[in-house]
Order: structure tokens, then sequence, then C-alpha cells
């Protein structure tokens, strides 16, 4: 059996934290931006510690595990 858990959590958090897509905290204009498509070397910074924080969570401490075949 293959264990897809780490994959799926990593690319959904990935497409969901990227700056700009949804929203970039902080913002250009102010704290938070939601949707402007831009971003900036702190935004990306903080994002990858959200990114790091939430997979480690869902990962190690939580432990999603989906299983095939």
């Amino acid at each position: 059996m293959e264990d897809w858990g780490p994959v799926v959590i990593a690319v959904v958090l990935f497409v969901l934290l990227t700056p700009g897509l949804l929203f970039q905290l902080p913002g250009n204009n102010r704290m938070v931006d939601f949707g402007n498509m831009q971003t900036s070397g702190i935004s990306i910074f903080v994002h990858t510690i959200i990114y790091f924080g939430l997979i480690t969570i869902f990962l190690i401490a939580i432990g999603v595990h989906i299983h095939t075949g």
C-alpha cells in the first residue's frame, strides 16, 4: 500500500498558501490583502513559516495518512 497523505497535504497547502493567490500576509497596502496576485520577499518568508508550521502539525503531530491499493 502507498501512503499519499503527505503528498496530498503538501500540494493542497502549497496551493492555498501561495502568496497573493488567496491572501497575502503582510500585504502591499494593508496587513492582509486578498487576491491581489502580487508578492514580496517578506510575504514569501511569512507564508513559508506558516506552511512549515501547518505541514508539521498535519504530518507529524496528527499523522494524516491516505492509503491506496
